[in-house]
């Protein structure tokens, strides 16, 4: 008998003659549809992170703030122009030498507060998010939905996903924060919501 199978049996055994409860298990209430972005930039701040609520027609000065006059660099497909260093597929040792990046997202989660990436157009792939400081995400305000579940129902499993909450952080042995150790320091979230003259939720 392997091990597997008798782990198994054991929990056959411990389980046997429980009966189920029937007791249905809540689905999680998460923000109200009027609270979502409100919601999402709380929980976003709460991680030490950045976040501002702007017009489609604010982006580009938005994302020139938090650029700080850093240079970042661009993944293919970014839906808001952006200077700086095109994505050519540079190595880690090469990002590591790059001040900032800008991507969009797939989506954000408004009750943790986490973004979710699944590096399609505008998102880049996996290490442009990972290995430069600064890292500034630019998502729209239909892209919020309000928890882990919805998240879940509307992505591809068979996609690369990054669910980022957060500037990277970790805790030494003597709980002392240290942040940047496996990802950028600084994360700016830019919500984007339509211009009040539009009534396309893109633009």
């Amino acid at each position: 008998m392997s091990a597997r199978e008798e782990i198994l049996g054991r929990v056959r055994r411990a389980l046997d003659g429980v009966t189920a409860d029937p007791t249905p298990v809540p689905a999680p209430s998460g923000a109200r549809p009027e609270d979502l972005i409100g919601h999402f930039v709380e929980r976003v701040t709460d991680y030490r992170a950045t976040a501002i609520v702007v017009a489609a027609d604010q982006v580009p000065a938005a994302i020139e703030t938090a650029l700080a006059g850093r240079t970042p660099i661009v993944p293919a497909g970014l839906a808001w122009p952006v200077g700086g260093i095109s994505d050519t597929g540079q190595s880690a040792a090469e990002l590591d030498a790059v001040e900032a990046v800008v991507t969009g997202a797939a989506l954000g989660i408004a009750e943790t507060g986490t973004l979710v990436l699944d590096h399609g157009p505008g998102q880049g792939r996996r290490a442009l998010s990972l290995v430069p400081d600064v890292h500034i995400c630019v998502v729209r305000a239909d892209q919020v939905v309000a928890d882990v579940s919805d998240a879940i129902a509307l992505l591809d499993p068979d996609r690369p996903q990054t669910w980022i909450s957060g500037p990277s952080a970790t805790s030494d042995i003597e709980l002392d924060r240290v942040e940047g150790v496996h990802g950028p320091r600084q994360l700016h979230v830019i919500v984007v919501v339509p211009c009040p003259e539009s009534d396309n939720p893109l633009l």
